[in-house]
């Protein structure tokens, strides 16, 4: 079906910009032949067909919506001629928010204002929105006292909205130290904004004429319809009767609702009363409470209630309450030191101690109670160690024997080394058995029986004190699931300042072990002042060979039961010592034993001797053959240690070579493609500006290195950079020898970047790498 009519043109737009909207006047031609042929107008995309007002085909009046382009084309769409064109367009103008103070040619509304220093939505002063640096220019302010300027402006003031504002005091006290070329700008600036309002009303009158001229068109309206509708009347006029309808209207809510707005505002009162009343009771009777708490244990309701009372009245003026408050402070002060008691107690389990300190935490006690019970829990194990060395020392002395697992009460009970040592006994499918009395396992050597109850006490109460340390360092002790932060924080700062304080403690716990253990086991292995503090074992109480492999027994198994808290090695090298001079003692008294045996033989056997051999003779023979016997175990021994020692030898020499082969390849792999990297040739390059970026890269790979093998051992870390460093070098050499010809720069270039290795490396340099 072919259209009868051209598509519509639109050729104008008045105005043609403006804020969403703004009533505009549309002029064209074809724009429809009525009301009902105009289906679609469209102003910078946005649909303004239901604010359309067709007035002919030639003139459209309508209002701007909140367009999404901010310019666009004007198209107009008929029934009878289809889509239009616009040869015009409308550019939309962003909505400005009026201030109360700003002027306004058309009704809008005003402006939410919050207090940005409460984050309130709550009224303020417009005065107090002035601008805060009305020059415009950066704020230096000096030193002028405010009672000096005072002193010198008497009834005047720095406000600029004051009545008695002085632009002297001003200047003073914002900007002493500007200079004058900024004081200048600052000028220029009023000057600016003086003539922008200026303009402003201008352009506000020019902007708004269409609208006042709308207002006086709808106020004589108004005024028409006024006197048509017989306003002049006996009655009055239309308006007073309104007022009076309106006041009688008032009068009668008001008369209804009194009695209703009385009775909420005494209930209001009455509230506030009981409320008033409620928190004097809590406090007049919260020292009783407190007292009565802590006698119950109930620490908890005794740190909310003063929790409480604190944030209620702890910055109150009134006498009374004050009184009363100091009270309550002094029974919470009563408390953190019964809660400082308790948690320096010992023995107390790991759940009391974390309570504890928990409480006195919450009670914001003074120091650190975290490290005050460390520090008490590890003078109690030491002192532990020391009064059951003291026990056993008088037991032998009386001449008694003690129970292997006989604990402080006389209770026979397995001990945690016998526990360890059955499930390793188990894992490994069997082990040594100690030779069994008629009461065995209850009976044996005092020194064994101290053994095992010392490496019982270690084994009970170090993983505790390792654990309070670990909660000490993560922030634990104060929060499971990661609350009061703050604390969290001041533990793990004061857990950082005090490593090295508590790495002492372990050490010291794990050298009293050993100097107890050798004290009577290896008495000869300790000075004489170490053996006044760890030694007084009776002389001759030698063990024998099975005995001290039980004991040996013993602390291997205390060792690894240690080793799997994580420990430091270095920590716990000492014991690893120990072991080693308890296998050496316990084989060479097993030798010694064995050779007195072989002696005894005589006495034992009953052998048959020829007559005709003289009984010199006889002893010489078998002196011969002990004495012969005696050399092959020695030599079978030195044998076995020896072979031994070239094994451990060839394995750590092994894993040496293959660590540093694993560590040094990557660094040397890397110098040649990094020395050539961007073509560089030595024959053709710039002028040295300092050291490459291949260099830089592979000293930080050796300083890497470095800090993994320090981690380990800090004796490792010559032994393994020099080798390192020997390749580096190495490599180093041969690129060099590789290169044909060096210009004056390349040859400068090679120089710096030897010289720079050479010093870097200096600790770890040795006659090859050299």
């Amino acid at each position: 079906m072919s259209r009868t009519r051209q598509p519509p043109l639109v050729t104008g737009i008045s105005p043609n910009e403006g804020i969403p909207w703004t009533k505009v006047t549309i002029r064209g031609e074809n724009l429809g032949t009525g009301p009902a042929d105009l289906i679609g107008l469209s102003i910078c995309g946005h649909n303004c067909l239901l604010t359309a007002q067709w007035m002919s085909a030639s003139k459209i009046v309508c209002r701007v919506g909140p367009a999404k382009d901010d310019k666009g084309e004007i198209i107009v769409t008929t029934r009878s001629g289809g889509n239009g064109t616009s040869t015009v367009s409308f550019k939309l103008l962003k909505t400005e928010k009026i201030g109360i103070l700003d002027q306004s040619a058309v009704w809008v509304d005003e402006m939410n204002y919050y207090d940005m220093r409460t984050d309130k939505n709550k009224s303020i002063s417009p005065l107090s929105l002035r601008p805060a640096n009305p020059l415009g220019i950066e704020i230096d302010k000096g030193k002028v006292p405010q009672v000096d300027l005072e002193s010198m402006f008497p009834g005047m003031s720095g406000d600029i909205t004051s009545e008695n504002f002085s632009a002297t005091w001003y200047l003073i006290e914002n900007h002493s130290a500007t200079s004058f070329d900024q004081l200048r700008v600052a000028a220029n600036n009023l000057r600016k904004q003086a003539n922008k309002k200026n303009e402003g009303s201008l352009a506000y009158v020019k902007g708004g004429l269409s609208t006042f001229f709308e207002a006086q068109d709808a106020l004589a309206a108004i005024h028409q319809k006024l006197e048509v509708d017989g306003t002049e009347k006996v009655g009055g006029s239309m308006t007073q009767k309104l007022e009076n309808i309106l006041n009688r209207a008032s009068d009668t809510a008001d008369t209804l609702f009194q009695e209703v707005l009385g009775r909420k505002d005494k209930a209001d009162s009455t509230r506030n009363a009981l409320n008033v009343l409620q928190r004097f009771k809590f406090l007049f009777n919260l020292p009783l409470n407190i007292e009565r708490n802590i006698q119950k244990g109930d620490y908890d309701v005794v740190i909310n209630d003063y929790e409480k009372a604190k944030s209620l009245f702890g910055n109150t003026e009134v006498q009374v309450f004050k009184k009363v408050y100091a009270e309550v402070e002094t029974r919470i002060g009563a408390l953190r030191s019964l809660l400082l008691d308790k948690l320096l107690e010992t023995p107390s389990t790991l759940h009391d101690q974390k309570r504890y300190i928990r409480y006195l935490s919450d009670l914001h006690a003074p120091g650190d109670p975290a490290w005050q019970c460390i520090v008490a829990q590890h003078r109690w194990i030491l002192q532990l160690m020391q009064t059951w060395k003291d026990n056993y020392i008088q037991g032998q002395k009386a001449g008694g024997t003690h129970s292997t697992t006989l604990d402080a009460e006389g209770d026979h009970r397995t001990s945690a080394v016998g526990r360890l040592a059955q499930a390793d006994r188990l894992n490994r499918g069997g082990g040594f058995q100690a030779p069994r009395g008629e009461s065995w396992p209850f009976q044996g050597p005092q020194q064994v029986a101290f053994v095992e109850k010392l490496t019982d006490v270690v084994i009970n109460q170090l993983p505790n004190f390792w654990k309070l340390w670990i909660s000490y360092v993560n922030g634990s002790l104060f929060s499971e699931t990661g609350e009061k932060s703050g604390q969290v924080e001041k533990s793990k700062k004061n857990a950082r300042q005090r490593q090295n304080d508590f790495k002492k403690m372990i050490e010291e716990v794990t050298h009293r072990l050993v100097k107890l253990v050798r004290g009577a086991l290896l008495p000869s292995s300790l000075t004489e002042a170490e053996l006044r503090l760890y030694g007084g074992w009776e002389a001759g109480s030698e063990l024998t060979g099975p005995w001290l492999t039980q004991v040996i027994h013993t602390v291997r198994v205390s060792h690894e039961a240690l080793a799997a808290l994580e420990i430091p090695n270095d920590l716990l090298q000492v014991i690893q010592d120990l072991l080693l001079d308890l296998r050496v003692h316990c084989l060479l008294v097993t030798l010694q034993q064995t050779a007195e045996d072989i002696k005894r033989l005589a006495e034992k056997e009953d052998w048959v001797v020829d007559n005709e051999v003289s009984t010199g003779t006889n002893d010489f023979l078998f002196s011969t053959i002990v004495n012969y016997f005696y050399f092959i175990l020695l030599m079978q021994l030195h044998l076995t240690v020896q072979v031994s020692m070239d094994l451990v030898r060839a394995l750590d020499q092994r894993l040496f070579e293959s660590y540093v082969e694993r560590k040094a390849d990557p660094i040397v792999g890397s110098l040649e493609p990094g020395m050539y990297a961007g073509y560089f040739d030595w024959r053709d390059c710039s002028p040295p500006t300092g050291v490459r970026n291949y260099l830089k890269e592979a000293l930080v790979n050796i300083i890497t290195v470095h800090a993994e093998v320090f981690a380990v051992s800090k004796e490792l870390v010559p032994r393994v950079l020099s080798c390192i460093v020997e390749s580096v070098a190495e490599e180093m050499s041969r690129l060099m020898q590789c290169v044909s010809s060096f210009s004056r720069n390349g040859a400068l270039q090679a120089r710096l970047e030897i010289c720079v290795l050479r010093d870097a490396l200096q600790l770890y340099l040795t006659t090859e790498s050299k």
